[in-house]
């Protein structure tokens, strides 16, 4: 079976990692997959990561016409959409096509208007779809019926041995909803406890790096995190609100444990205390505390730690675990067995 997944994007983020590793399950199982993205928007960082991987994109033109005209053409099995344009856009297009459609929806809270109307129209047309929510939390947002199925990753075989390094970082949109700004003042408050990276661009970059570049290494944009996850010792998410953030089960997965916001989804993925932290949101001192219990826990060994957050995205959060439900939404999108897991 070949089947399309569907988003607007014009860099690497959650969902667009998301994606790549869900077609990357698809094509282990047998099926074939093709990334859309509806639109261009320049030289897109993700393209890189895409033909690394070896899963096929293609790039629309930003017409609906064109969306329309494809489908009619190529008919996929499935338009697996992400995004609310993409969502909206995409459900239109294949209802108006005949084609079975399945919709993930990434995000933990709408965002300001515009953009916040555009969220309510994505959850409301999405009754014309089967529906993937990453999160019980944005399950209660959406109306009418939804699978609960989190974005899930590929684990090692065996937890990391090696020790942590004494290296903290953010990866993340350097955007205002992700407080990459509070993180740079944790690496003002504890400079002799770590070295301080950052890995993402967004609005707020140039003003953080102009103010905190003594203190923190910005990398920009990472199109391979498989290299960075084993460089890091403490991944920080100070985030307003999150769903269930991909970055926060790559680096459990990677043996890395993660402090971030008790917003969201985050508290099902953090065991407090035995696989990271979580402080309330904006609490610069709770997190201060955790950066030192931290520090205590690599100066005296981490094998504990580290074995407990591979674990924890194992036995939770796994390819294993997760893609066979996501086989069954697109049997029932399809109304028939699609043969094949992972």
């Amino acid at each position: 079976m070949h089947f399309w997944n569907l988003i607007d994007s014009s860099g690497v983020g959650g969902a667009e990692r998301h994606i790549a590793t869900l077609a990357t399950s698809f094509v282990t199982a047998g099926h074939s997959v093709t990334v859309i993205l509806y639109d261009g928007h320049g030289q897109n960082p993700w393209f890189e990561q895409l033909d690394e991987a070896g899963i096929p994109f293609r790039v629309l033109d930003g017409k609906f016409s064109t969306l329309l005209r494809v489908l009619r053409q190529e008919r996929p099995d499935v338009l697996h959409t992400h995004g609310y344009k993409g969502g909206i856009l995409g459900r239109l297009a294949a209802t108006l096509s005949h084609i079975p459609v399945v919709s993930t929806f990434h995000s933990g809270e709408r965002g300001p208007f515009p953009v916040g109307l555009y969220d309510w129209v994505d959850d409301w047309t999405s009754i014309l779809s089967h529906r993937i929510a990453v999160s019980p939390a944005i399950q209660a947002r959406l109306p009418f019926s939804s699978h609960v199925i989190p974005s899930y990753v590929r684990t090692l075989n065996v937890a990391p041995a090696s020790p942590l390094p004494r290296h903290i970082g953010f990866v993340g949109r350097l955007s205002a909803e992700k407080c990459p700004d509070l993180f740079c003042s944790l690496a003002r408050r504890h400079p002799d406890v770590a070295q301080w990276h950052m890995y993402g661009d967004g609005p707020m970059r140039g003003a953080l790096e102009a103010e905190y570049s003594g203190c923190v290494t910005f990398h920009g944009v990472q199109t391979q995190m498989d290299r960075v996850w084993p460089t890091l010792g403490l991944l920080v998410m100070p985030s307003l609100f999150e769903g269930v953030p991909l970055a926060a089960l790559e680096s459990l997965a990677a043996g890395v444990p993660v402090m971030a916001s008790r917003v969201g989804g985050l508290p099902t993925v953090i065991d407090h205390g035995r696989t990271g932290w979580l402080f309330p949101q904006g609490d610069l001192d709770a997190a201060s505390g955790f950066i030192t219990q931290w520090s205590k826990i690599v100066n005296e060994g981490d094998g504990d730690l580290r074995h407990s957050c591979w674990q924890n995205a194992r036995d939770r959060f796994s390819e294993a675990r997760w893609f066979p439900e996501v086989i069954e939404v697109y049997a029932q999108a399809v109304g028939r067995s699609v043969v094949g897991a992972a």
